[in-house]
């Protein structure tokens, strides 16, 4: 979304600049529309719901939701990257296996966040409803 706000500004500034130069009207043209069509589809862009209630934990992305009894979760963890995604785990340290949200046949062992999504907004949550975090290896204290 803000991308398409900044291209769509500076579109405007192209423009304004000089708007008797042919190719300046056309180069703010089409940064306004490529503006406009990144912002359109930022706001059309399902936002998942985290929650906690009645007991169980819920993951909500449009038509997609994941139930799960919340005594059944026994930590969580985020992966890093450009779509950040949410994974949860038993009570024995195993990472959960969801159905892909497309509706393919594939399963996955995350729940996809939006880029947007801060990690410290979901580790805040998670803190505030009592899911510890999961270890980055689960043989780090362990001695052989």
């Amino acid at each position: 979304m803000w991308g398409g706000a900044a291209l769509t500004l500076l579109g405007v500034v192209t423009i304004a600049l000089s708007p008797a130069y042919w190719a300046n009207l056309i180069l703010g043209v089409l940064l306004i529309a490529v503006g406009c069509a990144l912002a359109w589809h930022g706001f059309r862009m399902d936002v998942p719901v985290l929650e906690v209630e009645d007991g169980e934990f819920r993951y909500m992305r449009g038509r997609y939701i994941v139930r799960i009894p919340f005594d059944e979760i026994g930590a969580y963890y985020v992966l890093p990257g450009r779509t950040r995604s949410l994974g949860l785990c038993d009570l024995t340290g195993r990472p959960r296996v969801f159905p892909s949200v497309e509706g393919r046949r594939a399963s996955r062992p995350y729940l996809p966040l939006t880029g947007m999504t801060s990690p410290s907004k979901i580790e805040a949550f998670m803190l505030a409803v009592g899911i510890p975090p999961r270890e980055r290896s689960l043989t780090a204290g362990s001695s052989n």
